[in-house]
């Protein structure tokens, strides 16, 4: 059960007003080892209406499997931390829905472009002037991980339709206390940047009686350097034959961030408030409907 409380996380944070712990990469690097040591695959389900969440989590993938998978991308490497059968989905009764997994969001990394070298040219070339690894991280290639995938669209017949909207998201509407039937979250990768940082995506649900919310994070700190947070909002409501997806990008070199107490660079809900907005993109699912069926589900009682 997920205790409902004050305004401890701000909105920014992906989920107001719920306490929710939040993974560190203290506590992935644990995860990691228990992983690594036996960890037991786990799979939940939860219905919603019409609507089927599940939540698969299992071990990091072998190294052979990613050196394949690496070369299929032709990309130099993959995150050393890569769980490639965790899978947060969400589907309807009729076959379409939406899902989030690493492979997908990796096809989303550039194989071409260093974005922290774009960037951060001058810093990057100095904070890494006197490294042993310098050699090897340089790379004509996102080095970093970083991605703007937004999640991977399912459904034979029937897909879910995306057009931009003007229509946001209501964050006051999901400050209200309400009772949540269900919460997960699914770590997609990570990686420790040959000790330069932390590059991480991760995804999490919280289902409630009228709605259901996803944050899916891609968290960036490269030491001396920047610090990156890529985020993708979705939201249902009953009653609705559509969904909200919001994406955000919010970046800041690590020289603007002088005033920000430096414990805080570690920690993706306390420091993202301080970064700057760089992009943000609005976008309506419609949900496909046949002549037989609403289109949506009730509110659950």
């Amino acid at each position: 059960m997920v205790s409902i409380c004050g305004p401890l996380l701000q909105i920014i944070s992906g989920f107001p007003t719920v306490e929710i712990s939040t993974t560190t990469p203290l506590m992935l690097a644990s995860l990691s080892m228990m992983m690594s040591h036996g960890f037991k695959s786990s799979k939940q389900d939860f219905n919603f209406g019409p609507w089927k969440v599940t939540a698969s989590k299992n071990h990091i993938m072998k190294s052979k499997d990613i050196e394949r998978l690496a070369e299929d991308m032709n990309m130099p490497s993959l995150p050393e931390m890569l769980f490639g059968d965790n899978i947060l989905r969400i589907q309807h009764t009729d076959g379409y829905g939406i899902e989030f997994n690493a492979v997908d969001s990796l096809k989303r990394v550039s194989n071409m472009e260093d974005s922290v070298k774009v960037a951060c040219a001058q810093e990057w070339q100095e904070s890494r002037a006197d490294s042993e690894h310098s050699k090897d991280v340089i790379r004509p290639y996102d080095w970093t991980y970083t991605t703007d995938y937004r999640g991977t669209l399912t459904g034979e017949s029937m897909q879910i339709k995306v057009s931009e909207t003007a229509e946001r998201i209501d964050m006051e509407k999901l400050k209200a206390r309400e009772h949540i039937m269900f919460f997960d979250e699914v770590l997609l990768f990570e990686d420790e940047l040959h000790d330069h940082g932390v590059s991480m995506l991760s995804v999490k649900i919280r289902v409630m009686p009228t709605s259901f919310f996803l944050l899916m994070r891609f968290f960036l700190r490269v030491d001396g350097v920047l610090i990156r947070i890529n985020d993708t909002r979705l939201y249902h409501e009953a009653g609705k034959d559509y969904m909200l997806r919001e994406f955000t990008t919010r970046e800041s070199k690590i020289s603007e961030l002088k005033n920000v107490p430096a414990p805080l660079f570690t920690d993706p809900n306390e420091v993202a408030q301080y970064l700057t907005l760089k992009m943000t993109e609005c976008e309506k699912l419609e949900l496909p409907v046949l002549q037989t069926h609403t289109a949506d589900n009730k509110v659950i009682e």
